[in-house]
């Protein structure tokens, strides 16, 4: 048993959100106060459908954890209720206003938060083909709450929702027009919520309207995207039609040439699958060094490994690329926001890209870099440009939105 991050249910505040995020084999939970943001709980459900499957379950009262057999989604969620019910927060004491779904992708459907219709249902079912990793697992599992919390309204979420204010300019692949209109091919951009919640609550720290500030977000993850928001709304974003474009990522490159499939098939004999499973899982960080993991990267650079400096200078170069590219989009700039977990947790990572923008007066304060821990202004104060460490919450961003919808009526 270990301690938590969990806050006790206030009192004088019932109401929570559920939110839920449900992949093909697993499924991750949260009880939020949408009001707050405090976290009742938290949860993860893991290797459904596989041998040995394992359940962890997070409250006030420490780290609960067990292995057990979790043949599908029913089961898992029936799991969930259960250690609710065992190890607390009872949610029969809360006011449960709504299930929050995380959807990957809304496509061009969804341009804000839903409660979950049967015609909801068949519209996220029709946009499979373009998330077919994500999308059938985040079905599963609205199907599956609806069944086990007849009662409370199940909001779908979309990580593409956000970006749906980008102009045409922005959005417009230069392809076919056949391609475009009958095949929907066009750019969406993800981590809509994590980008909606940093950009509102820089503003919010830097004491301004949101409406007033022009901000670039920095999501760096095992995933990882840029995005130009401005005044609230997102303007311009690094993933595209899917979360293999932009900047380099975990095991995802990023922007490559269009014409690498065709080089492929014809020195490689590569065909489509192999080719998607390699842009998906073999390359980024780990193409470039074997591992995946940032700080895997940072560690053995310090040794002098040759290749981990390699792709660090190509992570941050990428990250400058799209800085510069959005500050002209923006045509001003405020604030830069480092957030998720190598923008949280990369003093190196966070310095190598600022100290870079010194010529456009951008002022890196070394002390507060190296010190950051949660949110944390990290430029000096005669720096032109604001720039700040904050931890996403994306669970919050759900639970807010699907509240507020239920609240609306």
């Amino acid at each position: 048993m270990t301690s938590t991050g969990t806050t006790a249910p206030d009192a004088r505040s019932t109401r929570r959100v559920l939110v839920v995020n449900a992949g093909s084999s697993s499924l991750k939970y949260q009880l939020v106060d949408p009001d707050t943001g405090a976290s009742d709980a938290t949860g993860l459900i893991e290797r459904i459908g596989l041998p040995a499957g394992r359940v962890r379950h997070t409250c006030a009262s420490g780290t609960h954890a067990h292995e057990t057999t979790v043949p599908d989604h029913v089961h898992a969620m029936e799991l969930l209720r259960a250690a609710f019910a065992e190890h607390g927060p009872d949610l029969a004491g809360v006011q449960l206003v709504a299930v929050g779904h995380r959807v990957v992708h809304g496509g061009a459907d969804f341009s804000e938060p839903i409660v979950v219709t049967p015609a909801v249902v068949d519209a996220i079912r029709r946009l499979v083909p373009l998330a077919p990793l994500h999308n059938p697992g985040n079905l599963q599992g609205i199907q599956v709450a609806q069944q086990v919390f007849p009662d409370v309204p199940q909001v779908a979420v979309f990580d593409t929702a956000f970006h749906q204010t980008m102009p045409a300019a922005a959005s417009t692949y230069a392809v076919p027009q056949a391609w475009r209109e009958q095949y929907r091919v066009r750019r969406y951009g993800f981590h809509g919520t994590s980008h909606a919640y940093v950009s509102r609550r820089v503003a919010d720290l830097l004491g301004r309207p949101l409406e007033d500030v022009a901000t670039i977000v920095l999501h760096l993850g095992n995933g990882a995207s840029a995005t130009a928001v401005d005044g609230g709304r997102s303007v311009d974003t690094s993933m595209g039609m899917t979360p293999l474009e932009g900047l380099v990522m975990g095991t995802r490159p990023g922007d490559v040439d269009p014409g690498l499939p065709r080089h492929l098939a014809e020195v490689a004999g590569l065909g489509v699958e192999d080719y998607d499973r390699a842009l998906s899982k073999e390359s980024g960080l780990l193409g470039l060094t074997g591992s995946a993991d940032m700080r895997d990267v940072e560690r053995r650079m310090d040794e002098g490994d040759a290749d981990a400096r390699l792709a660090f200078d190509v992570v941050v170069h990428r990250l400058l690329h799209y800085v510069g590219a959005y500050a002209a989009v923006l045509g001003r700039l405020d604030a830069i926001v480092f957030t998720a977990g190598i923008g949280e947790h990369s003093p190196l990572v966070r310095a190598a890209v600022v100290e870079r923008l010194a010529g456009f007066g951008v002022r890196l304060d070394g002390a507060a870099n190296e010190a950051a821990d949660g949110e944390t202004c990290i430029s000096t104060p005669d720096s032109s440009v604001a720039v700040w460490v904050v931890p996403t919450n994306e669970e919050w961003e759900i639970a807010s939105q699907a509240a507020e919808l239920v609240a609306r009526g």
